[in-house]
């Protein structure tokens, strides 16, 4: 990406925090501040044998690219690329100025990558004004669905405390699982919000439950069950926290729990970047896109914060991170068009 980027006049920065390489590269001093935000780490290939064609090989079969990373998101970051150097060509003199934001540390712990990068460009007043992810949004053709914001994600491991012991005597024991039952009933019943327009009503999902010997006649000491709240912007992760504490004490248990926010909600409600992004979409898919904030969590939860509009734009997200991830080439074309027909939008001469 640097090998083709400096050539169209973009200053290049290197940043690295811990293991993670990350890049900002940008072209021109003045506003507005347009920024294509993505990543080049993926996820793990998962059973090699079960590939048709190698996964960290790019390879055409028939009218797809495949390859680990091809719809998530390394195809993105070819039509970022491409797009500009098309815009380039005809708009050298584009007014405001033109960035990209590209971590490593995306698919990991998203501790060192764009959040350490935002860091920076705040504290040295770097605005940025529009943001364009190149999360695999789309559903059955590039360009059908456009994410404008995303839930937060909250997860917790608890541990439900009890006292070992033989099945037979469980006057002398205290099962956890039992205690477990009621509570994490509770929780799953919770009615947490109602939603609003552009979020769906908060969630809490149940992911793993842990406990036992391995052995049927002895009673575990402890249960541990692994779960994620999925939330609106109606309420709070604090809030969340609170009243999850307060339906395990209701049950009387002795429990530890340990908490991590992976992220608040964010929403870009309709503005410039919205409207040029339908506008282009109409032109030049011939629909308009719906507008969403399904799915996991990205990156742009730690753009939207600083004032940014955020939009993710992107493949169809039908195989990611699946054996024979892939992405048709026409939706690279369709996409690299849309990108292209963004920066006449947003940046022109």
């Amino acid at each position: 990406m640097i090998e083709r980027l400096e050539p169209l006049g973009f200053q290049v920065e290197r940043m690295t925090f811990g293991d993670v390489s990350n890049l900002w590269a940008r072209r021109g001093s003045q506003p507005p501040l347009l920024t294509f935000a993505g990543h080049t780490d993926v996820v793990p290939a998962g059973p090699l044998d079960r590939w048709t064609t190698p996964p960290f090989e790019p390879t055409i079969g028939g009218n797809a690219l495949y390859g680990r990373g091809a719809a998530d998101m390394k195809g993105s970051l070819a039509a970022m690329i491409v797009a500009t150097e098309r815009f380039l060509q005809t708009r050298p003199a584009h007014r405001g100025s033109l960035a990209f934001l590209i971590t490593s540390d995306e698919e990991g712990d998203a501790v060192d990558g764009t959040s350490r990068v935002i860091e920076v460009l705040q504290h040295r007043k770097e605005n940025i004004d529009w943001c364009l992810v190149g999360e695999p949004s789309s559903t059955a053709t590039t360009g059908d669905v456009i994410r404008n914001g995303r839930r937060g994600s909250l997860n917790a491991t608890l541990q439900v405390l009890g006292t070992q012991g033989h099945v037979a005597y469980p006057e002398l024991a205290d099962n956890p699982i039992h205690r477990a039952l009621g509570a994490l009933a509770s929780l799953v019943q919770e009615r947490w919000d109602e939603g609003n327009a552009f979020f769906p009503p908060t969630s809490l999902q149940i992911s793993n439950v842990q406990a036992g010997t391995g052995a049927t006649n002895v009673t575990p000491e402890v249960l541990e069950a692994l779960f994620n709240i999925r939330f609106s912007s109606e309420t709070t992760a604090d809030a969340l926290r609170s009243c999850c504490e307060a339906i395990l004490d209701r049950h009387a248990l002795r429990y530890r729990l340990e908490w991590r926010l992976s992220g608040e909600p964010f929403l870009t409600e309709p503005g410039t970047l919205t409207q040029a992004a339908i506008r282009v979409i109409k032109q030049r898919m011939g629909f308009a896109p719906q507008l969403s904030t399904s799915g996991g969590t990205s990156d742009g939860r730690f753009i939207a914060p600083t004032g940014a509009q955020v939009l993710e734009l992107g493949p169809c997200n039908a195989t990611i991170h699946m054996v024979d991830e892939h992405v048709e080439l026409v939706d690279l074309a369709r996409l690299t068009d849309i990108y292209e027909g963004l920066l006449l939008e947003l940046l022109p001469a």
